[in-house]
């Protein structure tokens, strides 16, 4: 089960919309079914299979008689918490962590079917499959580790999807802490840096916790294994396994993203022909009031025949009410619009803010592999130079090896580690510490009336070559005096 690997997944928003909370109960209309169908990734002949953890662990069907924004309002009510985002224009606070719990699509697959031959093609009927009751184990193991870890009085849903392509959870957590909203100091920490070690920290624990007796491997962290006797297999598979789950993210985050761009598209469409009905709605009804006005005048001042006059005013009066009740319609219908089109966007906009974090992510971990491995192809290259000096050297007569005398070479085969260890306190401006360190070894050749230290135009490289052979100097049993500082 070494290829099964857990996947865990964390968005941060400022709120929750009635429309993502529908999503997440399946509770659609017949039009937004028809949309998830269409995406081929749903198939609603396994909706029933759909469940949901309730307070106490307890498995039930998903509940659809309060959408996730009421129960998130119920929890607030009921504890004497007020949303931060409350009355604001445009929320600023982050009031709601949605994670994502999963795994590898087999070993999903296997919890929630068993073996049951379940058909995955477009169009398929499922509805003779069952539900396991693995799938309803481990998502009781998930929501004991997330109440254990961050309180069950703050998760507003934790819903179980087993519909989709791959079985999931979708887990709603109000980021509570001492009876007030606290993302940045129960997630985010101080610094990117502090947050990052805390979102790997999460990984490590929900593995240990949950996921190491359900067969699923976390996935190995470079930082925990380091980069030495490994075989190539090995690197390949810490450069793969630490960012799998990366992938799998940044893949669902861009089919999202596809799903919002056509929904923004399509809301965009609505606002434009909705704001042209309402334009053309405020010219006719602008019209009619300047022909009701002028017959009103005219029935005042006795100009024309008064019943023809009172009757064309009674029937633009009746226009002209038509017009205000479509004109109410039409311009409720467009805030209702406008205010979806911009929730769709926010949530775009921070749907490609994580995508590029995980993006990023991804690349850093590559980059340390990397690094580390070419580290290690640096260590053996110094390694076999060495060896292949001493055994030389070994064959050589005195002529031939005083050749080498004073060299790098030589030095670092004859006192190798001496010499890395003086160099690297050099490197790091520690000069009165290498020197008596050469000098406790038997050394202090390095001798120089010239002032010792790092030139403003030098870069590492340089500045670690000139280090290396101060310390090898330094290093010689000859009498000398200590470079200055």
């Amino acid at each position: 089960m070494a290829d099964q690997k857990q996947v865990l997944d964390m968005q941060v928003s400022k709120g929750i919309t009635a429309a993502q909370s529908n999503e997440h109960l399946r509770d659609r209309s017949e039009r937004a079914e028809k949309y998830a169908m269409n995406k081929g990734n749903y198939d609603p002949t396994r909706k029933h299979l759909n469940f949901e953890i309730a307070p106490g662990g307890k498995v039930r069907p998903i509940d659809t008689s309060r959408n996730i924004p009421e129960r998130m309002a119920d929890i607030l009510e009921r504890r004497g918490i007020k949303d931060p985002n409350e009355g604001l224009a445009e929320p600023k606070y982050r009031t709601v962590v949605n994670f994502i719990f999963g795994g590898s699509r087999k070993r999903m697959h296997e919890l929630a079917f068993g073996t049951q031959n379940v058909d995955f093609d477009e169009g398929a009927n499922n509805t003779r499959i069952k539900r396991m009751s693995d799938i309803e184990r481990w998502a009781k193991d998930v929501y004991s580790f997330v109440s254990g870890k961050y309180g069950e009085q703050n998760i507003a849903a934790f819903i179980v999807h087993l519909d989709e392509l791959n079985p999931h959870v979708h887990c709603t957590l109000l980021p509570i802490k001492d009876g007030r909203f606290a993302y940045k100091e129960i997630f985010a920490g101080k610094d990117k840096f502090e947050y990052s070690a805390r979102m790997k920290q999460l990984h490590t624990d929900f593995f240990a916790e949950v996921n190491t007796r359900w067969g699923m491997s976390r996935g190995t962290s470079i930082s925990e294994t380091g980069a030495r006797h490994r075989t190539t297999e090995e690197y390949r598979r810490m450069l793969s396994e630490e960012c799998t789950t990366i992938e799998e993210n940044i893949d669902r985050h861009q089919k999202v993203l596809a799903t919002l761009q056509s929904d923004i598209r399509l809301a965009e469409r609505r606002v434009k022909g909705l704001t042209t009905m309402v334009d053309n709605l405020e010219k006719s009804k602008a019209e009619k009031e300047a022909l009701l006005s002028a017959a009103e005048q005219d029935l005042k001042a006795n100009k024309g025949d008064a019943e023809q006059l009172a009757a064309q005013v009674k029937s633009l009066e009746k226009e002209l009410a038509g017009i205000n009740r479509q004109l109410a319609d039409k311009q409720e219908k467009l805030q209702t619009a406008d205010r979806q089109l911009a929730e769709l966007k926010e949530n775009m906009d921070a749907i490609e803010e994580r995508t590029g974090e995980l993006k990023e992510e991804a690349y850093k971990y590559s980059h340390d592999i990397h690094s580390k491995v070419d580290t290690l192809l640096k260590d053996v290259l110094l390694e076999n130079v060495v060896g292949e000096y001493r055994n030389v050297s070994a064959q050589m007569d005195v002529a031939e090896r005083q050749l080498f005398d004073g060299s790098l070479v030589q030095s670092i085969a004859e006192q190798g580690t001496d010499v890395m260890h003086c160099a690297t306190m050099l490197f790091l401006g520690m000069v009165d510490d290498a020197t008596t360190f050469a000098e406790t070894r038997g050394g202090g050749g390095g001798g120089s009336d010239l002032k010792w230290g790092r030139d403003e135009d030098e870069d590492n490289r340089a500045w670690a070559l000139r280090c290396m052979r101060m310390a090898s100097r330094m290093m010689r049993p000859a009498i000398g005096k200590k470079p200055k500082r």
